[in-house]
Formats: C-alpha cells, structure tokens, sequence
C-alpha cells in the first residue's frame, strides 16, 4: 500500500529533515508551508532528484479553511494519508509572561495547538478504520520545554508545547482501535533557524554546557526518532513522549 504522509512546516528543520529522510524510505510526501514556497519547493526538488515523489502545498495551519484545502490537496495529488508529522510551530522573542501581551499567547496557541488539533482531525477522518480507512500514525513535534518551562524566556511556548503532550495522550488513546497510533517527540536544544526567529540565533552554542551530552542536536537526529515512530517497527507504540534531548 502506498505510504502518504504530510508534514506540515516541512520548508526548513526538522520538518525539511524529516521530509527527506521520509522520501528516502518509500514516503510519498507533502510538504506545507505559509510563507516559504522557495524553500518548500527545494525540499521537493531534493526528493524527486533522488528519485522519490513529493509536493508542496501552502496552508496556514492556524486556520481551518487552510486546513481543509490542504488536505484536500494532498488527497488529490498523492492519496489517502497514512502518516502526519506535525511540526509546524513557532516561538516568538524572549520575554518575561508579565511583558507577554495577548496578541503573543493567541498567536502562540493558534498555531503551536490549534493548528496540531486541526491537522491531526483531518488526519483521523482519512486513517480511521470506522471511516474506511486502513490505520496510519501521527507524530506531534512537542519540545523539552514543556517539562521544563522555559522561564524568563517563552514560558508560552512551553505552555504550548504542554498542550500538544495532552493531546497527543488523549487522542491516542482516543484511535488505538482505529488503527492509528499517535506519538511525540520532544526536541531539547536543536541547531535549526528557529532560534534566530525567537532572536536567539547562538541558543544552542549558549546552552549546550546544560545538556548533558555536551552539545545540541541535529534536525537529522529528531528525523530519526520521527521516522521511527511512524514505521512499522514501532507498531506497538503509541501514547509515548520521545525525548531526543541529549539527557537534558
């Protein structure tokens, strides 16, 4: 059976990484975007240069109308989903939660939970065995930071990010007899641009001295742990929080 999966935010980090490593194990693959189409658009050409099959495909995952259209898209083009990373996210500047405004938590929530709530509905509706579907798997990008809070910092984003853990253990438990497994992983310190977005570009060089490992991880490390969880080998997991920290 054809194996689809979708990754949204899959332009740069660990969505790109994911993307690709996908492809590379027989994946046709689809990769969302908002902003970016250059770099989704590269992402695809790298998978179709080494012989796989990939689009891209705009959508703001924060909003349901995206939402549909995207996954309308997908099923067009590539066919029934059988496998949804969800990685799209966003972190925004450091800042203390009294200096927060609410603009800041909507936008954070929006997208970091209502967007991975979206998505993994639609993911469901297509998976489901009640529906006629033929199983699948969910991965939800998560963070370290929801354990560990992230203070003084993005204390919001953490928050976030502990949302997306509640899900991920409701919902899975929610599809087990359907046929859909749904995971998480939670990346500590990872060498992406994403902290060059949140006005941080040397985190990860900054903080290494507190991870255990003594140095930051890779998106190709969290593409790792990722494929996993939605591979075979990994047919009786679900409901389980992967940390790929380096023990931090």
């Amino acid at each position: 059976m054809k194996q689809v999966l979708l990754v949204t935010g899959g332009s740069r980090g660990i969505g790109a990484a994911t993307a690709v490593l996908a492809a590379a194990h027989g994946y046709a693959v689809a990769i969302n975007y908002v902003a970016n189409e250059a770099a989704a658009r590269e992402v695809v050409q790298r998978i179709e240069g080494a012989g796989g099959e990939a689009m891209a495909v705009a959508g703001d995952v924060a909003r349901e109308s995206d939402v549909l259209r995207m996954f309308g898209e997908v099923d067009a083009r590539l066919g029934r989903l059988t496998a949804l990373v969800n990685n799209a996210g966003v972190v925004d500047v450091p800042s203390r939660v009294a200096d927060m405004s609410a603009a800041r938590f909507q936008r954070m929530f929006d997208i970091n939970v209502m967007g991975t709530m979206l998505c993994a509905r639609e993911a469901v509706r297509r998976m489901s065995t009640r529906a006629g579907g033929s199983g699948g798997a969910i991965v939800n990008v998560s963070s370290a930071a929801a354990r560990l809070g992230s203070p003084g910092q993005y204390v919001d984003y953490a928050a976030a990010k502990g949302a997306v853990d509640a899900f991920t253990i409701g919902l899975a438990k929610e599809v087990a007899a359907e046929g859909i497994r749904v995971n998480a992983v939670r990346p500590g310190l990872i060498d992406t641009d994403i902290h060059a977005s949140g006005g941080l570009p040397n985190r990860v060089r900054d903080l290494a001295h507190q991870v255990p490992m003594e140095r930051g991880g890779t998106a190709q490390e969290v593409a790792q742990a990722i494929l996993w969880l939605l591979s075979p080998a990994a047919s009786y997991t679900t409901m389980s929080l992967v940390e790929v920290s380096g023990g931090r």
